[in-house]
């Protein structure tokens, strides 16, 4: 069985990360990039798929992990009955090519350590070449190409699985170092690994300090912004929604999808997040991403781009790889790239807004894209859409959906009233009251109480927790308060929120067989939407209980089962962790008048 997603820390240079196992074993690398081809996949099958162990060579009684401080440097302490090591792995901030840093470090008595380097590329496919020089290893194959050095020797009689066996007693430091080179690319000399660390430590502490959030959960929402930015490509300023690819849904299940590409709505929501406490250069490149990515016939916007603003990010399956735990099948490249979603213009509009609002400088490019896509949603939000959870059943009017196209309506009116942005704010203001009675009327059952997926079904949805965040109404109006009822009467798991209703009518919906864990920003939203209705003990018990599902190092997944107690999908998920910093300073606000996203003084709700 595959170790649980829990049990699993991440490391990262901001180009990419790294998946490290309770065990010592890392489990997932792509290299270059987020999206570029693993060469370390056991993640998703078994150590033959690429994996680097490092561990006690004997058996260890316990195994304790945590990051230095607000670092992304992560230390793993094993105790044997001889002593105990830690294991300290890093990657520090890309200079020339990427690196990952393993070093052992004696921590009491002497301990016999095994290291097993199994590299695969391509996604666990292809056994390269292993050249030895002295304690260098190159290990190659095509255009990709490995470098590993140590402190000592590999013995290589199994040349497609390196094998290290070295003592350390108390005070000693072994160093392994891997390096990712291009073809042609002369070989670098040993590093400093000291050097490394410190620069590595200051870079993140420096990075983090910052934080405007001073409240109770200060070490959380500093870990979940650690976690935003190891996420972020630093080259482009792009976000992507998780580092990993096919962490399944449902144990055993098919709904396994690639995560590593930008979601306009991950993005952007975690932006906001990246705003509140505080970090406005992220906000900036975020911005050139976007208008880069986005650039173009506004009806070709898509829902997600590549790093670098790609959109071809074509599905397909790798046979090779038996899934996490026989989660099949394992997707690279996301189909949903094709799709139209029309909440995106939505929540590309509110970004823009609340960037101008946090004091970011005003961009005449980025604000030519919003005219250019206000120009086609005056006619395009009247069409159907495949949805904020990306159905793959037949395009439907989501009320979710409409409700954003009203957000990117109401943004247009307020840039040209609040920021003087030169704009038809009379057209945008009809265009934003028509599609609010479009909703209310068409988006609301009567009978239930509640407002319902999409219109005229009787299925419920999460994402209409969202409702008060943007503006459209506040929380305490009764058809909020009726539509959380209905969501903890019919969606809520042991206080776990499930995304939407599932059964036969659902799998017409969205295409698949139906069953998943509890969403885990849905939980998030449900705790907002208490706070904003003034049950603000109901919110942070919530908001805690939450918390609790977090891993020993404070990571979170998409998805929870609270059945089985295990986390789900790709891992970490930045819509979790911006969740986590959004509900923190949420409650850190209940005291006071707690704003929406669109609050401005002058109204401007679907009333």
């Amino acid at each position: 069985m595959s170790l649980p997603i829990e049990d699993y820390a991440l490391i990262g240079d901001t180009q990419t990360a790294a998946l490290v196992s309770t065990r010592g074993s890392i489990d997932w690398l792509c290299l270059p990039r987020f999206d570029s081809g693993a060469c370390f996949a056991a993640l998703l099958g078994d150590e033959d798929n690429g994996c680097w162990t490092m561990a006690p060579a004997g058996p260890h009684r316990t195994t304790r992990r945590s990051y230095r401080g607000n670092t992304l440097i992560l230390e793993t302490e094993f105790t044997t009955d001889d002593g105990c090591v830690r294991v300290v792995d890093f990657m520090p901030l890309r200079n020339e090519h990427p690196d990952l840093v393993r070093r052992v470090e004696g921590v009491r008595g002497r301990v016999r350590m095994r290291s097993r380097l199994t590299v695969r590329f391509d996604y666990g496919d292809v056994i390269p070449w292993l050249r030895r020089d002295g304690r260098r290893l190159c290990l190659a194959a095509g255009p990709d190409i490995v470098l590993v050095d140590a402190d000592v020797d590999f013995d290589c009689a199994a040349p497609s699985r390196p094998l290290a066996e070295f003592d350390v007693a108390e005070g000693d430091t072994v160093d392994f170092h891997l390096a990712c080179l291009r073809p042609r690319e002369p070989e670098p000399e040993p590093v400093d690994v000291d050097r490394l660390l410190s620069a590595t430590e200051r870079w993140w502490r420096e990075w983090a300090d910052p934080c405007r959030y001073q409240g109770p959960h200060r070490d959380a929402v500093v870990r979940s912004l650690i976690t935003l930015k190891a996420l972020t490509y630093e080259p482009s300023g792009g976000i992507v929604a998780a580092p990993t690819t096919s962490l399944p849904e449902q144990i055993g299940g098919v709904r396994n999808w690639d995560y590593r590409y930008c979601w306009i709505r991950d993005a952007t929501l975690s932006l906001l997040s990246l705003l509140k406490a505080g970090y406005e250069d992220e906000a900036k490149a975020w911005r050139e991403w976007l208008v880069r990515a986005v650039a173009g016939d506004p009806a070709q916007m898509r829902l997600m781009y590549g790093i670098e603003g790609e959109r071809r990010l074509e599905e397909v399956e790798l046979d090779w790889l038996a899934g996490y735990d026989g989660s099949r099948p394992v997707r690279v490249g996301n189909h949903a790239a094709s799709q139209w979603q029309l909440d995106v213009y939505g929540e590309l509009m509110d970004a823009l807004h609340q960037a101008r609002s946090e004091g970011i400088p005003p961009d005449d490019a980025a604000w030519q894209v919003q005219r250019t896509l206000m120009d086609f949603l005056e006619s395009g939000w009247r069409e159907p859409d495949n949805g904020i959870w990306e159905m793959r059943g037949p395009p439907r009017h989501f009320t979710h959906s409409k409700v954003m196209a009203w957000t990117a309506a109401d943004r247009a009116v307020k840039a040209v009233e609040r920021f003087g942005q030169d704009g038809p704010a009379d057209r945008w203001r009809r265009l934003r009251r028509e599609i609010a009675d479009d909703v209310l009327t068409r988006g609301y059952d009567a009978e239930r109480g509640a407002f319902t997926q999409s219109y005229g079904s009787q299925l419920l949805d999460a994402s209409l927790l969202m409702i008060p965040y943007v503006g459209f109404l506040p929380a305490t109006d009764e058809r909020m308060r009726g539509t959380v009822a209905a969501i903890e009467r019919e969606l809520c798991t042991d206080g776990f929120v499930l995304r939407y209703s599932m059964g036969e009518d659902s799998e017409e919906v969205d295409g698949l067989p139906t069953g998943e864990g509890a969403f885990l920003p849905c939980s998030f939203w449900l705790a907002d939407n208490y706070v904003q209705q003034g049950r603000v003990e109901e919110g942070r018990a919530l908001f805690e209980r939450l918390l609790g599902v977090r891993n020993d190092v404070g990571l979170l997944a998409e998805e929870y089962d609270p059945r089985a107690g295990r986390l789900l999908g790709n891992f970490p998920q930045a819509l979790s962790h911006l969740a986590v910093v959004d509900t923190a300073f949420n409650l850190q606000a209940a005291d006071g008048p707690l704003r929406s996203r669109a609050e401005s003084g002058d109204g401007g709700g679907a009333g």
